[in-house]
């Protein structure tokens, strides 16, 4: 075992006197050493439950003959963190977590790990840590939150911001929004949407590395504690079998995620977590692959924001292994893959049933013959950009308006609110990509107010920035080279006229070569002044189209 390194021999009896420091007895010691790595905390929603599944995770290693120790990871929560300072301490924290959990992990030399996670940057994160490490390594999740309801309909937290900018158009009361306030977000659990949360939890599972329904049984269901016993067990097994994570996480496996990935339609962020986690891997994994899989992938889901179902319709109708199941039908999921089951893909998804075919489309009926996410290159973005299409609405596929341009978030939201963007405007919000932000700030605000005002099927926005899987709309983001790198989109004046094809995955400016390299001459890139941890990752942080990892990773 990797652990007698540090428990046995004469040489590591001092070592032994701090194990049994901790109350450790020699049976336990005899025994394999789990590390369970919790994210829970009491700040982020998605967390507050994780105590009780790092308990179940605790008796289903203690079950299966192993002996369980606990140990933390940060997370931050995105929408607490949203529209302002915060945000740009959310991304950077997805390499605190890994860089950290890796540390633990060796220093201890624990013999497999159960990573519990839940949001955002703590589950792409973890599975770069598990990448890396590569020792027996399986994913047990918190679970989505519960849809609100209102007035009898559900939603969710996409629903709360637009709130935001429904008051500010006059259409909705302070009154009425905090109504929504109470009542979008009703229990524990990632929020409630195909949200980055829950991409990364439901593409786990489709990469492998956690059971069936962890990414879409809900929070507050005691078949959540359940699984998690059952995740404690599973890790059991894979150190016996010597299953490690990148004997899961090959380039079929990652081939797999992105094909899921469309079918399900999920956030954005998957095109900077998948190619992060696959860098970790070892596997190359280049987002110019992404259009060609989208071509062949049916959108099977149009979950919230893009849609009025929610995780939980999800669950009900099958889960993963029912959309994965529908997939498989055209041939696009290689079934050979292995998984923290000990069996392959194909085993896995064989007796899955899709319960819902209003919830999870058949291959006969998809909302669209192509994916949910389009990869988009032109003269504003040569190394390219992401767009979610399958929240985009049919009459803003292609579009082409006048550039109104900001160098902050904040900027372009007074503007919105202020009634100074009309239908058929471009938002270019630059300065706010990895090294220019620093830290790739979500745009939730300024989308949310774009659809709340009314704009959201007449109003692009663009920027070298990211977006939060709530977000809806012709919302273009991840644009490489960002500004802060003189990419193109730092030369964007207000008023040149920005064409938009998704379906044909193009972005231009129109503007001339000619043109461009005069606006070039004597530019230099807008720099912030920054310090701390976030001066460390604007100096070390690449482009977003690499999956924003650092350098000398």
């Amino acid at each position: 075992m990797r652990s007698d390194n540090a428990k046995s021999g004469m040489q590591q009896a001092p070592a032994r006197s701090l194990y049994r420091a901790l109350g450790l007895t020699d049976e336990e010691l005899a025994r394999p050493l789990v590390g369970i790595v919790s994210s829970y905390n009491e700040i982020v929603p998605g967390h507050m439950n994780l105590d009780k599944i790092v308990d179940a995770v605790k008796q289903g290693v203690a079950m299966a003959g192993g002996t369980p120790i606990v140990f933390p990871a940060i997370a931050v929560c995105d929408g607490i963190a949203m529209g302002h300072v915060g945000m740009k301490y959310s991304l950077v924290t997805r390499d605190l977590i890994a860089d950290s959990t890796e540390c633990m992990a060796l220093a201890h030399q624990f013999d497999a790990l159960v990573m519990v996670p839940n949001c955002d940057k703590n589950v792409p994160g973890l599975l770069m840590a598990a990448a890396r490490l590569n020792i027996p390594t399986v994913f047990v999740s918190g679970g989505p939150m519960l849809a609100g309801r209102i007035k009898g309909e559900k939603k969710s937290l996409s629903s709360m911001f637009e709130a935001v900018g429904a008051y500010a158009a006059g259409t909705m009361t302070e009154e009425d929004v905090e109504d929504f306030a109470n009542r979008v977000c009703p229990t524990c659990g990632s929020c409630s949407g195909m949200y980055t949360a829950n991409s990364m939890n439901c593409l786990t599972e489709v990469l492998g590395m956690g059971l069936q329904g962890n990414g879409t049984v809900p929070a507050v269901y005691s078949e959540r504690i359940r699984l998690a016993k059952h995740a404690g067990m599973a890790v059991m097994d894979m150190l016996k079998k010597n299953i490690c994570p990148r004997d899961i996480m090959t380039k079929e496996a990652f081939v797999n995620a992105l094909t899921m990935d469309m079918a399900l339609g999920c956030s954005t962020n998957s095109m900077l977590h998948l190619p992060a986690i696959a860098h970790e891997a070892g596997v190359e994994l280049n987002v110019d692959i992404a259009n060609e899989i989208s071509a062949r992938t049916p959108n099977l889901c149009h979950l919230a924001p893009a849609g009025p179902t929610y995780m939980e319709d999800l669950n009900e109708a099958g889960g993963v292994y029912a959309v994965m199941k529908e997939i498989s039908k055209l041939g696009l999921l290689n079934l050979d893959c292995m998984t923290v089951t000990g069996k392959t893909v194909g085993e896995n998804i064989k007796n899955a049933v899709n319960r819902n075919p209003e919830v999870i489309r058949t291959i006969e009926n998809p909302y669209s013959a192509t994916g949910g996410i389009a990869v988009l290159r032109g003269n504003l973005a040569p190394d390219s950009c992401v767009v979610k299409r399958s929240a985009v609405v049919p009459e803003m596929l292609r579009h082409e308006g006048p550039a109104r341009v900001f160098d902050c978030e904040e900027d372009a939201i007074d503007a919105i609110k202020g009634g100074k963007i009309v239908a058929g405007d471009v938002v270019v919000i630059r300065y706010e990509g990895p090294k220019g932000g620093p830290g790739m700030r979500e745009m939730l605000n300024p989308t949310s107010a774009i659809a709340g005002m009314g704009l959201g099927s007449s109003v692009a926005l663009i920027t070298d920035g990211r977006f939060s899987g709530a977000s809806r709309g012709a919302s273009i983001g991840h644009v490489s080279p960002e500004a802060a790198m003189g990419g193109p989109i730092g030369l964007v004046q207000e008023g040149d006229i920005i064409e938009i094809d998704i379906n044909a995955n193009t972005i231009n400016m129109r503007v001339s070569d000619e043109e461009l390299a005069k606006r070039r001459q004597g530019w230099t890139p807008k720099t912030k002044e920054v310090n701390g941890y976030l001066k460390r990752y604007a100096d070390l942080v690449t482009s977003a189209d690499k999956g924003a990892v650092l350098k000398g990773n």
